[in-house]
């Protein structure tokens, strides 16, 4: 089918109204294609709509050319707002393109900002022909010289890389996150390049991996580091409140509504919003979230009028997403909108070159934090104390790290750290049933044999502390055959036997 697609114009408008012709009249009726729909997108002048589409059709009726004239309301904050324009022209041009319609895009009519954006879309997405007419009621067919899609994947590929290699905005974001291991090297590299593009952002780990510290750096190290950052934890929305906090609310849309509000989509806008635990939204909640990914526009409740939102979404869980599209938990199309950049964060134990560095820095932070308390004396930590921590397999990662080291901070005797101080405050966490015997979660960068190692390397030392070294004595308590065996896991595991 070949189709008409036009803005409705102000001198559409006013010389219909002295029954002449301008710029959409007169390529419906004169140009040598008879189109099949002729569709026309308007904003202002609704008062005219019903008038406008039956005068033309009418004029079309006489010709004999089919009456097929149709004006369509979009909802706009300005005809001069080139993100609403493109929004409103992208919804209508994608269907139409997609059913593999011939669309023709009138210039003429409309504003400045409607024109660019015509000719930007039209020519870099959708391949449309485009028309003007002059002064005269003259007809033109108009060729644009550029290759807009080659032209932009070239220089966005330059900028990216340019970026990715020494953009000053990577250093200050990725710098402070302590990446050693093999496993974060990877997840850096991938963030970083992340950064500089517009795609949502999908963070995958366990509990307590760092999942909201990647966000930041990400949004730090993105175009948008000078706009929001806005924080939402999905789990603890409340179901009653969840259009009011994403979207907003008019004065007066609910009893304690005694101002307007404005949400989180909107405080985010020209920025970032960062859903963590996003695996937590119920299925209401997700329809509405995915509606305002989709249209790129929210309205606060109790309102009518409708927002234009620029915001990068980047999205944070623990669940199992595949599993639960699967079971129908999570809806499939939401997921493909905030799955474009996965990055999937290592658990704590499969990026132990790292624990050294972070005991440091936590402990440091934790010192700073104390010294406000009397007759504090800053903390250290033994060599054999880190040595246990990174034989541990912290089922709770960096956050049960963090917490177990301010226990031991809190309760130490002396100003350093033992294994002793440290076994003390992670005994309740053991007998709670949360122990290795758990079924770790997988994700990528897990190491089952590393896994293994670590459980048999905590054993082996246990055994040989009890046992006072004896490595026959030790051999039996672990249920070994021999003490050869023993010394050949130890030999193995790398554990230096005193």
């Amino acid at each position: 089918m070949k189709i008409l697609i036009s803005w409705l114009g102000k001198t559409d408008v006013d010389n219909m109204r002295q029954n002449k012709m301008a710029s959409i009249a007169t390529l419906a009726t004169k140009h040598n294609h008879t189109f099949d729909d002729i569709i026309i997108l308007a904003n202002s002048w609704q008062e005219h709509w019903n008038q406008y589409e039956s005068w033309l059709n009418k004029r079309l009726a006489v010709l004999g050319r089919p009456d097929v004239v149709k004006i369509f309301s979009q909802s706009l904050s300005s005809p001069t707002n080139y993100q609403a324009v493109a929004n409103a022209m992208q919804r209508n041009l994608e269907p139409l393109a997609k059913a593999g319609n011939e669309i023709f895009i009138n210039l003429t009519s409309g504003t400045p900002t409607m024109t660019a954006v015509s000719v930007l879309l039209g020519k870099g997405i959708y391949g449309c022909h485009f028309l003007q007419t002059a002064p005269d009621n003259s007809i033109e067919d108009v060729t644009i010289p550029f290759d807009f899609a080659a032209t932009y994947a070239r220089v966005a590929r330059h900028n990216i890389s340019a970026r990715v290699m020494s953009g000053p905005a990577f250093a200050g974001a990725f710098n402070t996150l302590t990446a050693k291991s093999a496993p974060m090297q990877a997840v850096i590299k991938q963030a970083s390049k992340l950064a500089v593009t517009e795609l949502p952002a999908l963070i995958l780990g366990e509990t307590g991996t760092g999942k909201e510290v990647l966000a930041t750096a990400i949004h730090a190290a993105s175009n948008r580091s000078n706009k929001p950052l806005k924080t939402i934890n999905c789990g603890a929305l409340p179901e009653n409140l969840v259009d009011s906090i994403l979207f907003g609310h008019v004065k007066g849309a609910f009893t304690s509504a005694d101002k307007d509000h404005a949400g989180l989509f909107e405080q985010a806008d020209g920025g970032t919003l960062f859903l963590d635990e996003v695996g937590e939204l119920t299925q209401a909640a997700q329809v509405k979230l995915l509606r305002a990914l989709q249209q790129g526009e929210i309205t606060r409740v109790g309102g009518n009028k409708t927002i234009q939102v620029d915001v990068r979404i980047i999205a944070a869980t623990h669940r199992p997403l595949t599993a639960m599209m699967a079971n129908g938990v999570f809806r499939e199309d939401l997921f493909y909108r905030l799955a474009v950049g996965v990055i999937e964060m290592p658990p704590l134990r499969a990026r132990r070159e790292d624990i050294p560095q972070l005991v440091e820095q936590i402990l440091a932070e934790i010192n700073k934090t104390f010294a406000k308390l009397p007759d504090y004396k800053s903390k250290k930590i033994s060599n054999s104390a880190i040595k246990f921590i990174e034989n541990h397999a912290w089922p709770g990662n960096i956050r049960a790290l963090w917490n177990s080291l301010n226990r031991a901070v809190l309760w130490a005797e002396s100003d350093e750290i033992t294994v002793q101080d440290l076994q003390q405050v992670m005994l309740s966490v053991e007998q709670s049933g949360t122990s290795e015997q758990n079924v770790p979660n997988l994700v990528a960068g897990f190491d089952v044999q590393q896994y293994i190692d670590a459980i048999k390397e905590k054993y082996v030392l246990a055994a040989l502390e009890k046992s006072g070294g004896n490595l026959s004595k030790a051999a039996k308590l672990l249920g070994l055959a021999n003490h050869q065996t023993l010394s050949n896991w130890i030999k193995k595991l790398g554990i230096e036997a005193e």
